[in-house]
């Protein structure tokens, strides 16, 4: 690994978790009204620090995808997961709350496992399936899951929906990786006219504001350790599926890499499980001069 792919994925990890706690303090006060409605971006764009939050998580994906195009995938996405530690380390220096041991561990858990499972199976391209079933079968199962928990968030409000609704996010958020490469694909084959022509950059669209959306949902119902580790971990292992089902991507078989790979999923659950149930703690106050709803 180049100390230039090092830069640009602790960069973009900085800036990803940087932009969230941004976003989540500002969403946390939004209107509950607004919750899994378009009104709550409309809303939060009048908000600067929610603004300077999307700013920072724009610059963090640009970032991680010029690491990406530079280095392997095995070893960059280990690396941008880690923004939760940036994200909760910001966090805690903003209000003052305390992960403790429980916490902590969870976190540690979920960023070990995805990196376990990155390591192990060693993700790499392939050659596309050209089945279309195939291809609608996978994009189906994938969002057709994610709406299932948005439903189940949006019906039986609860102490898990952040969590459910970042999960979802997570799951739109994988396969728009995945179809952002068929789009990057068919414009390197066809150009403008074959980009414009074909649906999958309509589809990479509507599922980033789709995304968008939940994830602030997500941040407006609970605090970041609630939807930020559930969002990191789907996102990745969504990304991989999607590109298994219908991108012709491959992973290691063999028994070492497989246990490895169940070792990280087990991580990740346990990780998630860990933080869900960690006992809530009291809104800490914001430090002075660090108030993140400036309405101008």
């Amino acid at each position: 690994m180049s100390v230039l792919v090092l830069v640009l994925a602790v960069t973009a990890a900085c800036c990803l978790g940087f932009g969230f706690v941004f976003q989540q303090a500002a969403a946390a006060h939004a209107p509950k009204r607004d919750y899994l409605t378009f009104r709550l971006l409309l809303d939060l764009m009048k908000v600067r620090s929610w603004l300077a939050g999307i700013g920072l998580m724009v610059c963090g994906m640009v970032l991680g995808a010029l690491a990406l195009g530079k280095g392997e995938v095995s070893v960059v996405e280990p690396l941008l997961a880690t923004n939760l530690l940036f994200a909760m380390a910001l966090s805690r220096h903003r209000t003052g709350q305390r992960l403790g041991r429980q916490g902590w561990a969870g976190l540690w858990l979920l960023a070990l496992g995805v990196a376990a499972f990155l390591v192990a199976g060693e993700p790499k391209g392939g050659e596309a399936v050209s089945s279309p079933l195939r291809h609608w079968l996978v994009v189906g199962l994938v969002a057709g899951l994610a709406l299932l928990l948005t439903a189940f968030a949006k019906r039986r409000r609860s102490r898990a929906s952040p969590a459910l609704l970042a999960v979802a996010a997570g799951l739109l958020y994988g396969l728009q990786d995945a179809l952002t490469r068929v789009s990057a694909e068919r414009f390197s084959e066809a150009g403008w006219s074959g980009l414009l022509t074909s649906w999958q950059p309509y589809v990479v669209l509507v599922l980033g504001v789709t995304g968008l959306l939940l994830v602030q949902s997500a941040f407006e119902t609970g605090p970041l350790r609630m939807s930020l580790p559930a969002l990191t971990a789907a996102q990745p292992l969504a990304g991989i599926a999607c590109g298994i089902g219908f991108l012709g991507d491959q992973v290691r078989t063999d028994a070492g890499a497989l246990a490895w790979q169940a070792a990280g999923l087990a991580a990740i659950v346990t990780g998630i499980v860990l933080l869900g149930l960690h006992p809530a703690m009291p809104e800490g106050p914001v430090r002075r001069g660090t108030h993140s709803l400036q309405r101008h």
